[in-house]
């Protein structure tokens, strides 16, 4: 058992645990399909797709491939939008710029905050669903979707009260 463990010592040597892509930390312990579309902006089919371009095995470790392949994974995620036909991007035909773009990472969120923004500040239907803390999507709301935390009655507070107000009386008389 012990000739097993410094073979195992070996190969984590040459493994990479993060994988900088961005502002993203990903695992270099996974997969590299798996790796990626832990990215906001990057699911299964376009983790598949920049593996296929890139010439790399999608179920290799990530971790394990040679800086030159990683260079060139990152290099292709960065560049996504102008390697795929417009429809596969996430961004298509900008409100401001009007052109097709994928935003990955931070850039997602910060875009998609942007545009309910927008939403809320000319008061669209959705906009007005987003400031109220409603559903926007036109999911049904006659029974679910409830904030305020209480379910069905409240059994003990009704004593409560009921006790409070039969001291009242009591001391009344």
């Amino acid at each position: 058992m012990s000739a097993e463990e410094p073979q195992e010592q070996e190969e984590d040597e040459d493994l990479q645990y993060f994988v900088r892509i961005g502002q993203t930390d990903l695992d270099g312990t996974k997969s590299v399909e798996r790796s990626l579309s832990e990215m906001n902006g990057v699911g299964r089919r376009t983790a598949r797709i920049i593996a296929d371009e890139a010439g790399v095995d999608r179920t290799a470790t990530f971790g394990r491939l040679d800086d030159d392949v990683i260079d060139e994974v990152v290099e292709l995620v960065e560049n996504y939008a102008d390697e795929v036909p417009d429809w596969l991007n996430n961004r298509q035909s900008d409100f401001y710029t009007g052109e097709t773009t994928h935003e990955i990472g931070n850039d997602l969120q910060l875009t998609r905050q942007h545009d309910i923004n927008r939403m809320k500040m000319i008061d669209s239907y959705r906009g007005v669903r987003h400031k109220r803390g409603q559903k926007v999507r036109g999911q049904r709301t006659k029974s679910t979707g409830r904030t305020e935390g209480t379910i069905g009655v409240n059994v003990e507070e009704i004593r409560e009260e009921a006790a409070e107000e039969g001291d009242d009386e009591g001391e009344g008389e």
